[in-house]
């Protein structure tokens, strides 16, 4: 068995019981989410997961297909949420939002959102899987107020929410990142409340 030049863990086989491709999905998330996808690359991903880089090809055929089930599949679907989202009176559907967006993404951690922002510049898979999410998330909430201009409505709400996730899961900005969910919502939540029904004109 062969050893990383870097770390000087050993690679290879992983001990009897441990699931390589979780270990390498999990190793993904994290590479991914520190450097995006253009500058990951797959010896970091393996070294990270205390495995052969072969095991990347053997699991997934590359780094792109590492990338889509790390990143790209999201840890929960946005359209399940809308259920959620609309039981409650309308006038408090942002602090049901922005409380959701949270509490669902600390909840996995944060690492794919990462990754995604990170990604974005250089794959355009990224952004067609950021721009889905936030379409299935607030078109059919929208839909339900009936409003005016839809469509802008929703990339206000989107750039609100990608800004409190950028600060808080990319950049990290104290103390965005140990600020407690309720705080936020109090703060961010009439504002996106007036994205979604008040007057935008």
């Amino acid at each position: 068995m062969s050893t990383d030049d870097t770390t000087g863990r050993r690679r290879g086989r992983r001990p009897a019981g441990q699931d390589t491709r979780a270990a390498l999905l999990e190793a993904a998330r994290a590479v991914f989410a520190e450097n995006g996808y253009e500058r990951a690359t797959v010896r970091s991903i393996a070294a990270r997961a205390g495995v052969d880089a072969a095991m990347v090809n053997h699991w997934f055929g590359g780094k792109e297909g590492l990338f889509a089930q790390a990143v790209l599949k999201l840890p929960f679907e946005p359209a399940e949420l809308v259920p959620i989202l609309r039981d409650g009176p309308a006038e408090e559907l942002g602090v049901r939002i922005v409380r959701t967006f949270l509490t669902r993404w600390d909840g996995v951690g944060g690492d794919t959102f990462q990754a995604l922002i990170r990604s974005i510049a250089s794959h355009e898979a990224a952004s067609s899987v950021l721009r889905e999410f936030f379409s299935q998330f607030f078109t059919g909430l929208l839909s339900d107020l009936g409003g005016d201009r839809q469509e802008l409505r929703v990339a206000l709400c989107a750039s609100q929410l990608v800004g409190i996730g950028l600060i808080r899961y990319v950049a990290r900005f104290a103390p965005m990142v140990s600020a407690e969910v309720d705080t936020l919502v109090t703060a961010v939540a009439p504002t996106l409340q007036r994205y979604l029904t008040g007057n935008i004109d």
